[in-house]
């Protein structure tokens, strides 16, 4: 059975909820699943004035648990068309891991979410992949045998660097169904790939 780890950050609890349908759709795939969040860095003063969901169930991760995984999901919104400064953070401290060679041949993937429907997903997707290849990743995104991103009759996230959600400007929007059902998709697809790789 593959080890993977969903790892996540999300402020107002969009990335949350993409992180459970992706460890579900991980579970579906016969991986034993752990779901873990990076610290946040926002003071608490703050975070709480912008209306951040400060409790999360999810326990505090270490970068050197990542080695203990044969796969990593990453979930980050984006920020200005990058990942957001607490999930970069965390990877910055992985760089014994990267001289140890300790993520070599794990399967990685991302997953995101934007405010709007074109708020720089696909480049957030793109260049936290180029942080995995560094780190010895296999890349593994959501491949089009899931249909429900040739869709085009609502708005919704999804590309085939990795499931994403569209949040809204103020938050509002929460992940839609053939959102929630991509995550799932790319869960089961990477625990799928993990479990060959390890094998």
């Amino acid at each position: 059975m593959a080890k993977v780890l969903v790892l996540y950050y999300s402020s107002y609890g969009h990335i949350e909820t993409m992180a459970q349908a992706i460890a579900e759709g991980a579970r579906q795939g016969g991986a034993d699943v752990d779901i873990k969040r990076v610290p946040e860095l926002v003071p608490e003063d703050i975070a709480k004035s912008s209306g951040y969901k400060i409790e999360q169930a999810a326990p505090v991760a270490k970068p050197q648990d990542l080695a203990k995984y044969d796969a990593v999901i990453f979930g980050t919104p984006t920020r200005f068309g990058m990942m957001a400064s607490q999930m970069k953070n965390f990877l910055d401290q992985c760089g014994g891991l990267w001289a140890n060679g300790a993520l070599i041949g794990k399967v990685g993937g991302v997953f995101t979410s934007s405010a709007s429907q074109h708020g720089g997903q696909e480049s957030t997707l793109l260049n936290f992949h180029t942080c995995l290849l560094h780190l010895g990743f296999v890349v593994a995104g959501l491949p089009y045998s899931f249909q429900g991103q040739l869709g085009i009759e609502t708005v919704a996230g999804g590309t085939p660097y990795g499931a994403s959600t569209i949040a809204a400007g103020d938050g509002s929007r929460q992940p839609s169904e053939v959102e929630l059902e991509g995550a799932r998709f790319q869960g089961e697809h990477i625990a799928k790939l993990a479990k060959k790789l390890s094998s």
